[in-house]
Parts: C-alpha cells; structure tokens; sequence
C-alpha cells in the first residue's frame, strides 16, 4: 500500500512524462491511499487539460469513469492533520493543497509503518515527502 499524490493518479490515466512507471506501480499494488482531497484535485487536472488542449472534451468523460474506477482508502480531514499542513509548510516551499497531500500521507504514516511509500510526480513534493522520511517513487 501506497500514498498516492494525484498528479500520479493522472499520470496512470493520461499519457504524460512518468506515466508509465506510475502505471506500472499501480499494476505492482494497486491498494492506494490518498488525501480526502484527491478526487476534487485529480477533476481539477482533468478540466484543466481539457481547456488547454491537452485531453479532448470527447475523451474526459471516459478518463472520468476510469477515474471513477479506482479503489483507494482516504485520509479524511481532521484538525491534525490542518495543523500538519500549517507546519510542513513552514519547512517545505509547498502549495497549501500539496502541504494537506503529505500531512495526510504523515497522518496515515504514522498510524501504520514509518517508511512508507510516497508516490507523486511533483518536484516540490517529492523533494519534502523525501525529507519528510517517505520513500518517494518513482524513483529518479
């Protein structure tokens, strides 16, 4: 099991730079947890793709049931975890959205192993889930 940030949920989804290690990564356990935000995040990406040309508007919907799909556990919001993010983003040079994505991934971290995987295609990201002691994929 795996915490999944959703710029590499998208990846599995549309073709992109690192897309297919993430889709190799989600064949090699698809248990996924994500951040309770994920899915409102992962419709973002796709409308945004669709209003800049990248995904055509007859192709969305069927990205959307794939989306759909996926069976993933949520980090749900509580306190804690807004109180993580407000601190991650002290240390780390994050957007409010990516600091709840790796409080959430703290949260569910602690309550299972230390060490668990992080999976994400953003470079900030991946940067503070590294110094933040998750083991971040796909590896560079």
């Amino acid at each position: 099991m795996r915490f999944w940030d959703s710029s590499a949920i998208i990846a599995t989804l549309v073709a992109e730079p690192g897309a297919e290690t993430c889709l190799a990564l989600a064949e090699a356990d698809p248990a996924m947890v994500v951040w309770w935000g994920t899915a409102v995040e992962c419709e973002a990406a796709l409308a945004r793709m669709v209003r800049t040309g990248q995904v055509a508007e007859t192709a969305v919907q069927a990205l959307r049931a794939r989306l759909a799909q996926m069976e993933w556990r949520e980090v749900a919001p509580r306190q804690a975890i807004r109180d993580v993010a407000a601190s991650v983003l002290r240390r780390h040079p994050l957007k409010a959205g990516d600091a709840l994505q790796l409080a959430a991934a703290l949260a569910w971290s602690a309550e299972s192993a230390p060490g668990q995987a992080f999976v994400a295609l953003d470079r900030r990201l991946r940067k503070a889930a590294l110094a933040e002691g998750f083991e971040v994929l796909p590896s560079p």
